[in-house]
């Protein structure tokens, strides 16, 4: 699994020009799910995404978790995360999942980001998103469980 996490001071999804979720201060959380992962990948990154310290103390530091902040998580499926482009100009999407493995270990991820105590939006799975956000910072972290950056 692989998620882009943006640190937001308010972040919304649309599908068909209707907002169908929006959160304040939090993580807008694009979420890419492999062909080979697993319920452990979702429950790596749940833990890693839910007590990330990216926002500010009184001292300026990066020492405060979402939870801290009293924010929320908008998490959004993006099977285009594990898009492959070394080769060519059009990307292959052989590593994404399928649907039918991929919206259960979305849920999975988004029930687990719950369980810490964190609100959860999402996105529609498999739906034509528009999705806005005003990037605070700009704090952008890449995070993949099968692999260190």
């Amino acid at each position: 699994m692989r998620v882009v996490v943006q640190r937001v001071s308010r972040a919304w999804v649309e599908v068909d020009g209707q907002q169908v979720a929006s959160i304040g201060v939090g993580f807008l959380v694009l979420v890419g799910i492999g062909a080979d992962d697993t319920e452990e990948d979702a429950r790596w990154l749940a833990r890693k995404v839910s007590h990330l310290r990216v926002f500010e103390d009184e001292e300026g530091k990066m020492n405060r978790s979402v939870a801290d902040q009293k924010g929320a998580i908008l998490a959004v499926p993006n099977f285009t995360l594990l898009a492959d482009c070394r080769k060519g100009n059009r990307p292959s999407f052989t590593a994404a999942a399928d649907p039918e493995k991929a919206a259960p270990l979305f849920d999975l991820f988004c029930s687990l980001v719950q369980s810490y105590g964190l609100p959860v939006q999402t996105g529609v799975f498999r739906a034509k998103m528009a999705v806005g956000l005003v990037n605070d910072g700009p704090v952008t972290l890449l995070l993949d469980s099968k692999r260190e950056f």
